[in-house]
């Protein structure tokens, strides 16, 4: 168990408006933190004030980009008490990244505890607004003031919480996706699923692109083929053909396994809904619309949970689902995970985990 310290801010930062806090802006006022040394291992476990982290000019996290992170949320349920959605996946997930990324893995009991500690600490910042949630971000960072590719022997391991309202500026509202099929985003082999800066410094330019032809995000395909489904920007994706819910396999360690898709797929399960793990290549979507079978699609993830797609481009060919509104298992993996994890619904999967 962590012995954690806590130096609390001196006056604290007036709360933003809970209706108008976009995802990403606003930050608590305290954030934990934590050492590593090769050789001493993880030490002094602490609660701060937030603020910036001084770093020496050739820190290796800067050249060399040795670093991961991770996201999750904390809900304010009806009766006051305040729990995270399945935070062990994420935290498994957090030292599959580190072993990718020759980081020193984490105990995950101290992790749950750091995560608990912060949130509850700093619980005044949760949002009770509807819709809203307390982002929490996990991440490690190569310290090592030295010029050289090697493996970092310092880190820092901190939390840093965020109030949150949608993802998207459209929120539950169907987005535009733009097929992307000049740059790739990750390939068999490569840190595609893993949870790194640099898979999403590689999606950049494709999401330039498509902001400036209207679309919300880039739907990437495989980086051999350039053929295959991976996922859609932020988000892993799922389609529904002529009744089966489709969603690429994870096989290849391309795709990130997302939390949120392990949700969906566990839920679509219990419903007895045919749903298959399973290369998908675009034209077998192309060829599913011309016949009338691609029923809808829609995207997962942790910051927007469900995102309905309403229409797809695929090098100029327009494909509007659904009417261009969410399709009916849309919302209803929405008005569930969202249910379970703001405390509405029961939690028969034992997801939820109690902060306080």
């Amino acid at each position: 168990m962590l012995n954690i310290r806590i130096e609390p801010i001196a006056q604290k930062k007036p709360k933003p408006d809970q209706n108008k806090l976009g995802f990403g802006n606003y930050f608590t006022d305290h954030m934990f933190m934590m050492n590593y040394t090769e050789g001493k291992g993880w030490y002094d476990p602490r609660i701060v004030p937030y603020g910036d982290i001084a770093l020496p000019p050739a820190a290796m996290v800067f050249h060399y980009a040795q670093e991961m992170f991770e996201g999750l949320k904390a809900y304010y349920t009806a009766d006051g008490t305040v729990q995270l959605f399945r935070p062990q996946k994420n935290i498994e997930r957090m030292n599959n990244t580190n072993e990718r990324m020759c980081i020193p893995q984490l105990d995950p009991d101290d992790v749950l505890q750091a995560i608990k500690a912060i949130v509850d600490y700093d619980k005044d910042w949760i949002p009770t607004a509807d819709g809203t949630s307390l982002y929490i971000r996990p991440f490690i960072i190569a310290t090592d003031e030295h010029l050289g590719v090697h493996i970092a022997k310092n880190y820092i391991f901190a939390i840093i919480l965020s109030p949150v309202g949608s993802y998207y500026p459209t929120g539950i509202n169907p987005v535009k996706i733009y097929i992307e099929t000049e740059f790739v985003r990750a390939v068999k082999g490569g840190t595609g699923y893993a949870k790194v800066g640099g898979n999403y410094a590689a999606s950049l330019k494709g999401q330039e692109k498509a902001e400036k032809l209207g679309y919300a995000q880039v739907l990437w395909l495989d980086g051999i083929h350039r053929k295959y489904i991976d996922e859609v920007g932020a988000m892993n994706v799922f389609f529904v053909i002529d009744g089966e819910v489709v969603t690429p396999a994870l096989d290849e360690g391309n795709i990130l396994p997302g939390v949120t898709r392990d949700s969906c797929l566990a839920l679509l399960r219990s419903w007895g809904i045919k749903v298959t793990e399973r290369k998908v290549s675009i034209d077998e979507l192309v060829q599913a619309y011309d016949a009338g079978k691609l029923d809808e699609a829609f995207g997962t993830g942790t910051a927007a949970v469900i995102s309905p797609i309403g229409e797809l481009n695929d090098d100029g060919k327009i494909m509007t689902l659904s009417g261009g509104k969410i399709g009916p298992i849309s919302q209803r993996l929405y008005d569930t995970l969202t249910g379970i994890q703001w405390g509405k619904k029961e939690d028969t999967f034992g997801w939820t985990v109690k902060v306080n």
